[in-house]
């Protein structure tokens, strides 16, 4: 049995190529999204753990208040440095004082933002240091700051920024700051760490810039002597310090780091890709499946045999199971290898684009992704091969008299009768999702998997009709061509099924994320329409770059052009016990821009002690008007605010809004997130921008937009991530075109014969080709349409569901994308035909007469 397996694959290698490569293209995709994210975590490990070399110890504030991505960390009193200095064990001691700064380049626009952070903080000036000091960038050009003014920035903002020792520049803290470049450093042996930017300055700058408090620091770095251990030191650190203040050593320090780019970056960045691999592995597992059914049905002679000769059932299903065992690791070496390229590639392309991983360690393959990769590879295989594998077995012995070896099986009442019933179950879930509350998305997501499962079972059910109403109007245009196209993707629902099956499920996944972007695009343009009555926007751009500064909205606010300003501030608090995300502004201002559709109190009581929530949440805990409410801020102060105002729009404010006087008074120099603008009466929208957008110019603002333009910005980023949405899908897509045309070359070699005796009695060689375009193009439509169906009714699903749980979600359908997504699917099916046709077309007739 072993040598007619092998001599089984062998034989038939060039029609296990096709299912071979699919398992290769999604082993290699879930490759290198798990080395690439290896890669990242232990090039940031490398980087944080020469950060903190030589540092042992920090003290700093124990309170950190954090919430949607925003967080914040208390201070220290600055003469907490000379007490951690007199504790027996500590060597040596350096002050931080650390916060967000972003460097302009030299032609105005500012440096990084987007993704990386752009720190700012105190140079600390380590001239002796050999190793292990506690900066762990190194001067390369100049020399430390001095004066006021001076700075030194990181190598990689000098060369992209185009700044160069001597220059004059700007650091936006929020609020612009003119500086003197005097020196550039790097990080290690890199221009800087993992992309982001760094500004030194003198310790009594940062204190000015970053804390406003010339006696408050943000933490006390700490190097042990050799005498001593840092865990004897910390101990006596954490009973001698007064309370509200944290000594963490480095290891916490390093893992701490770890742990905040991985829930920010990587693990985000590791699930989305390995999303679509295992899309295109689960579209692999059809093309798969679909091949192994055509080679077992071509094979039934050939098993019946095998029977008749004394072979066992299970000997033939082990036949069948070994090997798409060795397609699958053969597959699966191929793909590991491909894989770690496409990694490199990747990396290369992060390097260009700005978000190089820090450190030279290039990539880092582990075992367990060749490991976890490999057996994930095989199994798909092995999984997609079972049912073939079963039938094979059940081949009686007498089959072995028998000419036909095609697979005739058609679709049976009990497959038609489970799937007509998960798939109206699945969508009942769908369509009833709204009902469902807080957990409306939970059951949105439940319902589409029984519908995509209902909807393979049916495909069989529905091929036959389908592909019959499709091939319609190709045999009214092709002449006898297109009827034979119609007749062949007609006479095996099943396999057509199949093979339009991971064509569906590309395509569904691609048409939901067009209808769910669209849906957004259509949500926000609401949302501006029914909650905002202001004339300008000025938003901050980048999510880890300089806030807007709080100056700002007073410059406008000023300007004769304008009747009203209101400025909005993320402000982490802590409400009730936990820890949320508020929004800070002037309420009267606020309310003066934006429909918040008060419901109860106003937004005028709530004045510079009040507070204002939402409808939702204020019914959730059972708040009223008139409820006090305390609260608490990072830097350790608390207040007690009354309810003033419950608000039904959270379009605006989100859930909790807070007066702008208490939250700057305990956050010093904190910037807005955006400034909203109405202009007064008269002066019309470009003379009042432009009149704007001299004072934003002036505190380093980003531009100024209209209404319209600020949706048009905000929705070109939906349409960029879209675009790479896409990119990644259509890995799936060409496993889905490659499926087509290994199952059209499997069919013709099974048809062997019947070619031959249509060329015989005159078809041409261009008929025939025709005729496998055709049948090709029937399939890929029919698999596309059930797509397209599939995929828009799950979003129409999805979004309802969202607008059900979070009050936003407006739906639109993107017909154009639906346009296209149909013409490609007729390309599609003349590329996967090319190959085939070609090989129908050359086929000899004698030869393919006497074909048995």
């Amino acid at each position: 049995m072993t040598r007619i397996i092998l001599t089984s694959l062998w034989s038939r290698r060039r029609r296990l190529l096709g299912a071979s490569i699919a398992v290769v293209i999604g082993v290699a995709f879930l490759v290198a999204t798990l080395v690439l994210g290896d890669s990242m975590r232990a090039g940031f490990d490398s980087a944080f753990s020469q950060m903190y070399a030589g540092t042992d110890l920090v003290v700093r504030s124990s309170t950190e208040i954090g919430a949607d991505g925003v967080t914040q960390r208390g201070t220290l009193d600055a003469t907490v440095a000379q007490e951690i200095n007199a504790v027996p064990g500590v060597e040596r001691i350096a002050i931080s004082v650390e916060g967000t700064a972003q460097i302009v380049g030299a032609d105005g626009t500012p440096i990084g933002g987007e993704g990386p952070p752009t720190l700012g903080g105190n140079w600390i000036d380590e001239p002796d240091r050999t190793t292990g000091g506690f900066n762990p960038y190194t001067l390369v050009e100049g020399g430390p700051p001095l004066a006021d003014e001076e700075v030194v920035i990181d190598r990689g903002s000098a060369t992209s920024g185009d700044l160069h020792i001597g220059d004059r520049t700007t650091i936006l803290t929020p609020d612009p700051v003119p500086v003197t470049i005097v020196g550039i450093a790097s990080f290690g042996g890199d221009d800087s760490i993992g992309g982001s930017s760094y500004a030194g300055f003198t310790l009594a700058t940062s204190q000015h810039l970053f804390v406003d408090d010339p006696d408050r620091i943000t933490s006390v770095q700490i190097a042990v002597n050799d005498s001593s251990s840092p865990t004897v030191v910390r101990s006596t650190l954490q009973t001698t310090l007064p309370a509200g203040i944290q000594v963490v050593d480095r290891a916490e320090l390093v893992a701490e780091q770890n742990q905040m780019v991985e829930d920010e970056f990587i693990g985000f960045f590791e699930a989305l890709l390995l999303v679509f691999a295992m899309v295109a592995l689960l579209v692999a597992t059809f093309s798969i499946h679909n091949t192994f059914s055509i080679l077992v049905a071509q094979r039934t002679a050939e098993s019946a045999l095998l029977r008749a000769l004394g072979a066992s059932r299970r000997q033939v299903l082990m036949s069948v199971t070994i090997e798409s065992f060795i397609v699958g690791l053969v597959a699966s070496a191929v793909g590991l290898g491909a894989g770690i390229g496409l990694a490199a590639g990747l990396k290369e392309l992060m390097d260009v684009a700005g978000f190089g991983l820090p450190g030279a360690l290039g990539l880092t393959v582990v075992t367990e992704t060749l490991v976890v990769a490999s057996l994930i590879g095989i199994g798909v295989t092995l999984l997609a091969s079972v049912a073939p594998a079963v039938r094979a077995s059940k081949v009686a012995p007498l089959a072995s008299m028998r000419e036909a070896a095609v697979d005739r099986s058609s679709a049976s009442k009990r497959r038609a009768i489970i799937g007509a019933t998960l798939g109206a179950a699945g969508g009942a879930i769908v369509v009833s999702a709204s009902t469902a509350g807080d957990s409306a998305l939970v059951r949105a997501g439940v319902g589409s998997v029984v519908t995509l499962v209902g909807l393979i079972l049916l495909g069989p059910v529905v091929a036959r009709v389908a592909t019959s109403l499709i091939g319609l109007p190709v045999a009214a245009i092709r002449g006898p061509a297109g009827k034979m196209a119609r007749r062949n993707a007609m006479r095996q629902p099943k396999r057509t099924a199949g093979t339009a099956s991971a064509l569906m499920l590309g395509t569904a996944v691609v048409v939901f994320f067009a209808s769910f972007g669209s849906s957004v695009k259509a949500t926000f343009d609401g949302i501006l329409d029914q909650s905002f009555s202001n004339d300008l926007v000025i938003a901050r751009t980048s999510s880890t770059g300089a806030p807007l500064s709080a100056d700002l909205v007073t410059q406008i606010a000023a300007l004769d052009q304008v009747a009203v300003a209101a400025a909005l501030a993320d402000a982490p608090i802590r409400l009730d016990g936990a820890e949320v995300l508020a929004m800070a502004g002037e309420p009267a201002a606020v309310a003066a821009v934006a429909d918040l559709q008060v419901v109860k109190g106003s937004m005028a009581a709530v004045g510079s002690l009040g507070l204002a929530v939402s409808d939702d949440f204020a019914e959730d805990r059972g708040w009223v008007v008139g409820r006090q409410v305390p609260i608490a801020f990072a830097d350790g102060g608390t207040a007690t605010l009354t309810l003033n105002a419950v608000y039904g729009s959270r379009n605006v404010l989100g859930d909790i809004f807070i007066p702008t006087a208490l939250w700057r008074s305990h956050h010093g120099r904190g910037g807005d997130a955006v400034v909203l603008v109405t202009l007064a009466e008269g002066v019309n929208i470009p003379d009042g921008q432009a009149a704007v957008q001299v004072v934003a110019d002036r505190v380093g603002a980003p531009d100024v937009q209209n209404r319209a333009q600020f949706l048009a910005d905000k929705t070109a980023d939906i349409d960029e991530s879209l675009g790479l949405i896409y990119g990644l899908l259509g890995l799936a897509i060409l496993i889905a075109v490659i499926g087509i045309a290994n199952t059209l070359s499997l069919s013709l070699h099974e048809r062997t014969r019947e070619l031959g005796l249509l060329r015989a009695v005159g078809q041409s060689r261009s008929q025939l080709r025709s005729t496998v375009r055709w049948e090709s193009v029937i399939i890929s439509i029919f698999g596309t349409v059930g797509g397209v169906g599939l995929g828009t009714f799950l979003s129409w699903g999805v979004v309802r569901a969202l607008s059900a749980q979070e009050d936003v979600g407006i739906f639109r359908l993107p017909v154009t994308t639906l346009v296209i997504v149909l013409a490609l699917a007729v390309v599609a099916g003349i590329v996967a035909a090319i190959r085939p046709a070609r090989r129908a077309a050359r086929l000899d007739i004698l030869a393919a007469i006497a074909t048995v």
